[in-house]
């Protein structure tokens, strides 16, 4: 069965620019998927693509079995990162707008996102803030309770109570089957509501799991040396994703195999070694930063 969302070999150029290159992505049914990366590492480009505001270039995607259409936003919230409510109308027009496209438009349900927000919707748009339209557009997606949720910066101008809202929100309907992928620059926010994690550097995909998975896996092994020194090219160990020196202390961030990586680092008698757990954060940065110019290769 395919997964609710499901992309295979996408890519997206724009002119001689490629922002998205060979990316192969499934979330299923009832998970959370953060999509995560620096500027320009292609989440938008993914996001429009995916919801076809704009065409792939090659590779294929597919919204609840087929590719983006118009009748899939019967089952299908998606809210983009700048505001496409109308500033003109009030909340109220837009719950009337809403009721008209969506037959599971619900209004007590709506009501209640406004509550949690507190947002009146009396006003019209305009005088919303920033944070406020975020939330009225996430009232008017989960009031239609979608079987997929595509989410570009969901949290972006809320205050810490209203971020927190939005997650219990999304983890609350993905306990309910929807299936949700969002883009974040807060990776605090990605570790407490998602399950999984895809992390895109320079529009490819260099990271793809489930969270906890992940934590297992990915170790900081640091050993403390009387010198820095050659150790057979462990810079090039494909089970390694990078290494660095601080002082005479080596620092390889391992993906797998971490204990067998240790044994082999040990091998050449270091002073004191030791495998440190990552969170969610480090895991990212270690992920997409450059390496830095004190490193292995450099002795």
């Amino acid at each position: 069965m395919i997964d609710p969302i499901a992309i295979d070999g996408f890519s997206k150029r724009y002119g001689d620019f490629e922002a998205v290159s060979q990316l192969t992505l499934s979330v299923p049914e009832g998970s959370i998927c953060g999509l995560l990366g620096p500027n320009g590492a292609g989440k938008t480009s993914t996001i429009k693509c995916l919801v076809g505001l704009a065409r792939p270039t090659a590779g294929s995607i597919a919204i609840l079995g087929g590719p983006p259409r118009s009748a899939m936003f019967e089952r299908v919230a998606f809210i983009p990162e700048r505001s496409a409510l109308y500033d003109d109308l009030t909340g109220n027009d837009h719950f009337a707008m809403a009721s008209y496209a969506y037959k599971s438009f619900e209004i007590a349900r709506a009501r209640k996102m406004l509550a949690i927000f507190d947002l009146d919707a009396r006003k019209r748009v305009r005088k919303f803030s920033k944070g406020q339209k975020t939330a009225f557009a996430l009232a008017l997606a989960f009031a239609i309770r979608p079987s997929v949720m595509i989410l570009d910066e969901p949290a972006s101008g809320l205050d810490p109570i209203n971020q927190r809202a939005v997650l219990d929100l999304l983890i609350e309907a993905a306990a309910n089957g929807a299936t949700i992928l969002f883009s974040s620059h807060q990776i605090g926010q990605v570790e407490r509501a998602a399950d999984r994690v895809a992390i895109l550097k320079r529009g490819k995909l260099i990271v793809d799991g489930i969270v906890d998975e992940l934590k297992d896996n990915e170790k900081l092994i640091e050993a403390t040396f009387d010198r820095k020194r050659d150790l057979n090219g462990l810079a090039s160990d494909a089970r390694i994703r990078r290494i660095e020196w601080r002082g005479n202390t080596l620092r390889a961030f391992v993906h797998t195999e971490h204990d067998a990586v240790a044994q082999t680092i040990n091998a050449h008698n270091p002073n004191a070694i030791a495998v440190l757990n990552l969170n969610l954060e480090e895991i990212f940065f270690n992920a997409v930063e450059e390496p830095r110019a004190n490193t292995l290769e450099d002795v």
